[in-house]
């Protein structure tokens, strides 16, 4: 049996989370290996994040233009799908990772091609083309294997040969009619991609209100915008059983069945951690994985095992992945020279993660939030006031669409005189979410804030509007 390759940190995953916190790692000063069985920059560069927005976007440009007059003359044509597909590809890097492998040498990070599994404390063992491959960690090993599209346990699911996430952002064809089961962010924005494209879609989603997470008058005015689309948005119901016969799949919703030639479901993620030996260590294959905010995991004593991105389940986003990745792998080149960093808002603790969290949806509204929503503000006890108002009312909001609409709402803790929480829905308003980002994690009293004054006549102005709505 050959002798264990020895590395400072091995990461098992070689996703977005698993490339920084290896490289991070590396430029404190480790040697590091990382082990994938797929692509070097995982879901992210191919699956999700990118394919997904590179199909959204020509979407969004033709939508702009129809809203603008004088541009909206201009538009004659449709969308050409071969061309939306092509452009999906190119962003997705034609599926071939090279790029990201020469990103790896660049850091001085080994990669080990197979699928790693943990064999007890420090220790992974890869399965390859050729054979077992043994590596040893002084330091650290930790777990970035993200998360996989969950399957409910509905009758007939299985067999209906249901696309995945993954299926639909790397499709070469589009279906005359698609079923989506699952009306969070990827199935709303998956949703717009196909009906978009000229499929006729419906939409199935089991909560009262689309993107359910999210202020209620979210998935109200993401509903209205669908249906004057043409997609047809089911709420409040579940899919009871699937069946596939002839090419077509039929979900039976009770009251109502509806027929497609695809059905894709995007109903939640499930840990990769299946098949990765938590079992060595004493922890359940197929779990999420319980971290601090340093990444370590709290049930494995020793201070060697971490586990960054998805698979910890503290917040399923690329940055919000990234930003554990850089905590992990600075964290762990700081304990190995004894300079780790215990401060709760130190460069070693990812405490954004509990109170600062922002996001996109890319529909069409889009949909920009961070921090709490009201009822999750009411829920943790704070004094809070609410403030509301249409974007569209806003000059530069106006200029840059005739009939924008939109609506934005500030949460703020009204002891502290503080934001807690911002949402925003319309066109591009994505743009607007890292400043939201900045005063919650900054915690700007009200009063400060007031003196950042916006630019004119941009959607910005929002902020001016918001603050005197809450009386400055």
């Amino acid at each position: 049996m050959p002798e264990d390759r020895q590395y400072d940190v091995i990461v098992i995953g070689a996703g977005s989370t698993g490339e920084v916190v290896a490289g991070r790692a590396s430029q404190g000063g480790l040697s590091a290996v990382i082990v994938e069985s797929e692509l070097a920059g995982g879901e992210c560069s191919y699956w999700a994040c990118m394919p997904s927005k590179a199909l959204l976007r020509p979407l969004h440009a033709l939508a702009d233009a129809r809203r603008v007059g004088g541009a909206r003359q201009a538009v004659t044509g449709q969308l050409d799908v071969a061309a939306v597909f092509e452009r999906r590809d190119k962003f997705a890097s034609h599926w071939d990772d090279a790029g990201q492998v020469r990103w790896l040498e660049g850091v001085h990070v080994d990669l080990v091609r197979g699928q790693g599994r943990l064999a007890g404390e420090r220790r992974v063992e890869v399965g390859t083309v050729t054979g077992t491959v043994g590596l040893r960690a002084r330091h650290a090993v930790v777990v970035a294997t993200g998360s996989a599209a969950a399957l409910p346990p509905v009758p007939g699911l299985a067999d209906a040969e249901p696309w995945t996430p993954r299926d639909a952002t790397s499709a070469k064809e589009v279906p005359a009619r698609l079923i989506v089961i699952g009306g969070g962010v990827a199935g709303c924005e998956l949703a717009q991609v196909f009906a978009g494209l000229g499929s006729q879609v419906a939409l199935v989603e089991s909560a009262p209100r689309l993107l359910p997470v999210n202020e209620p008058f979210v998935g109200e005015l993401l509903a209205q915008a669908m249906k004057s689309a043409g997609i047809e948005v089911h709420t409040g119901v579940s899919a009871r059983s699937v069946s596939r016969a002839t090419g077509a799949v039929t979900v039976d919703l009770g009251e109502d069945r509806l027929t497609g030639d695809r059905l894709l479901v995007a109903a939640g993620r499930r840990p990769r951690t299946e098949d990765i030996g938590l079992e060595t260590v004493g922890l359940k294959p197929g779990t999420w994985l319980d971290v601090d905010d340093s990444m370590l995991v709290r049930a494995v004593e020793g201070g060697w095992l971490y586990a960054a991105g998805d698979v910890n389940h503290r917040a399923l986003l690329t940055h919000q992945g990234k930003y554990q990745a850089r905590a992990c792998g600075d964290g762990i080149a700081a304990r190995a020279k004894g300079e780790f960093d215990p401060a709760p808002w130190g460069k070693h603790s990812a405490t954004a993660d509990h109170r600062a969290v922002p996001s996109v949806v890319f529909t069409d509204p889009e949909v920009g939030s961070v921090g709490l929503t009201e009822a999750q503000a009411r829920d943790a006890g704070l004094d809070v006031r609410v403030v509301d108002y249409t974007i569209g009312d806003v000059a530069g909001a106006s200029l840059y669409a005739d009939d924008f609409g939109g609506q934005a709402r500030l949460v703020v803790d009204a002891e502290r005189r503080v934001v807690v929480g911002a949402t925003f829905v319309g066109p591009a308003v994505g743009e607007l979410v890292h400043a939201a980002t900045i005063a919650v994690v900054a915690e700007v009293p009200l009063e400060r804030l007031w003196h950042a004054v916006p630019s004119y006549p941009t959607i910005s102005e929002i902020w001016l509007r918001l603050l005197e709505g809450y009386g400055l």
